[in-house]
């Protein structure tokens, strides 16, 4: 009798447990998902041309020139071709897609395969180094291409379902579930780190497949993994990327605001040591002259709490609302000043392609393909010049690159104008106009020579 008591009693138990955890539980319907979003998710197929020396196998860039010719001397050099892969996915009947922007980088061709295999050229119609995102084009040539919905990442809420779809090491329409670990991640990737943390499993190959969520809406685009970490994923918020997505549209670029300002989180011990009121917002240390924030009256010491009614937790979350308000736009800053809350009203510039290298402001000219800063202080000596814009940088198979420029570079004039610094070659190479020549007189070691670049950007 105690027996059956007991199996009553274990019966009884769990089918108390099925209906609190089975009957009560919403569980998502994973296939029905995956059938939704999967015919539009695409493998990306790259393809580069990467110069070697025959004797010495790696790239020519691996080292760098000097190494090559010292040891080998001016050697012709082999071309091989080197293919990666990574995924994405359709977001327009007329063929737009997006992935990363390291998974096209340098690419000489782009190949997209659908999940039905058909295969298609695509074009790289835009990207943004910054965020990581690139666009690609298709021509569907007639066939109505399935394509995904876009949701909205604000309303994503830590410990929801995910599925992340892509082309892991090649094996292709993959589908991993996890949960949202963490929004608002900083991992060091970019000005406008803003990660969504999953540990839905993305790995190499991933890369550009979006994240979805329970509707079958795109939330993220599975970007980063953390090697020899375990459940530890990251993916762009996919509202960062349509307002990049808009500008690479429209543009071919993406155009930032601008506030000018220095500006650093306000901690609780610097609160405490400024009497602030409040211990959270960004703080501006400084006023860059002539710039909207200067014109509009704000002041070193100011305590930035609200932009546009949005509150503002730190500096980091101020920098991705300016960079991604259109400029021109007026918005409505909530300061705090001398321990009084005010409002400003502030009017957006346009963010010119600046960025940080070696704590030297640089130029970054992306369709271009330079990256460019002030000619460090010990290279001026030694060639002993003043002034010039000084090549950080050449982006593989770019424009600058087929026309001979090469990092260490130092460009003394464009048609004629003497360059101060990168800024003035900045400015002489974006205001150029299409079909326009650019002569530069560049410094390379001990010789000069001229680089002359038809304007096709």
């Amino acid at each position: 009798m105690r027996r059956v008591v007991g199996i009553f009693l274990a019966v009884l138990v769990f089918a108390a447990n099925s209906f609190a955890f089975g009957g009560l539980c919403s569980c998502p319907d994973f296939p029905k998902i995956v059938e939704k979003v999967s015919p539009a998710v695409v493998n990306v197929f790259t393809t580069q041309v990467v110069k070697s020396h025959p004797f010495f196998p790696l790239p020519k860039d691996f080292f760098g020139d000097d190494f090559f010719r010292f040891f080998f001397g001016d050697i012709p050099q082999r071309e091989f071709k080197r293919r990666s892969l990574g995924s994405g996915f359709i977001i327009s009947k007329d063929g737009f897609i997006v992935t990363n922007n390291h998974v096209v980088e340098g690419a000489t061709e782009v190949k997209v395969v659908l999940k039905d295999g058909s295969e298609y050229k695509a074009k790289i119609y835009g990207t943004d180094p910054k965020t990581d995102i690139a666009l690609l084009k298709i021509d569907p040539k007639g066939k109505d291409l399935p394509v995904v919905k876009l949701g909205d990442s604000d309303k994503l809420k830590v410990g929801e379902w995910v599925l992340a779809i892509g082309n892991p090491f090649g094996l292709s329409y993959t589908v991993t579930a996890g949960i949202v670990s963490a929004k608002g991640r900083v991992i060091g990737e970019g000005p406008y780190d803003d990660f969504i943390q999953t540990d839905a499993s993305i790995n190499p190959g991933n890369s550009g497949g979006p994240l979805v969520n329970m509707d079958g809406e795109v939330i993220g685009i599975n970007t980063a993994i953390i090697k020899n970490a375990q459940g530890i994923g990251f993916a762009i918020p996919i509202n960062l990327a349509k307002h990049v997505i808009e500008q690479l549209k429209e543009h071919g670029r993406v155009i930032r605001g601008w506030l000018g300002v220095y500006i650093q989180d306000v901690r609780p011990g610097l609160a405490k040591a400024m009497k602030l009121p409040v211990n959270h917002g960004a703080i501006i240390t400084k006023v860059v002259p002539k710039s909207p924030a200067d014109k509009a009256g704000l002041k070193t010491g100011d305590v930035i709490i609200r932009y546009n009614g949005k509150e503002i937790k730190d500096s980091h979350a101020l920098s991705i609302l300016v960079s991604n308000t259109k400029p021109g736009t007026k918005v409505k800053l909530t300061i705090i000043r001398n321990g009084e809350e005010k409002t400003i009203t502030v009017k957006i510039g346009e963010l010119k392609e600046r960025g940080r290298y070696g704590g030297v402001v640089t130029g970054s000219l992306e369709r271009f393909g330079l990256e460019l800063s002030d000619v460090p202080p010990e290279i001026a000596r030694r060639m002993g010049i003043s002034g010039g814009a000084y090549v950080t940088s050449v982006r593989y198979g770019s424009i600058a690159m087929e026309a001979g420029f090469r990092r260490g570079d130092v460009i003394v004039s464009i048609n004629r104008r003497r360059i101060r610094n990168a800024d003035d070659a900045v400015r002489i190479i974006t205001e150029a106009k299409k079909g326009d020549y650019l002569t530069f007189l560049v410094y390379r070691g001990e010789g000069a020579l001229y680089i002359t670049v038809q304007v096709t950007w």
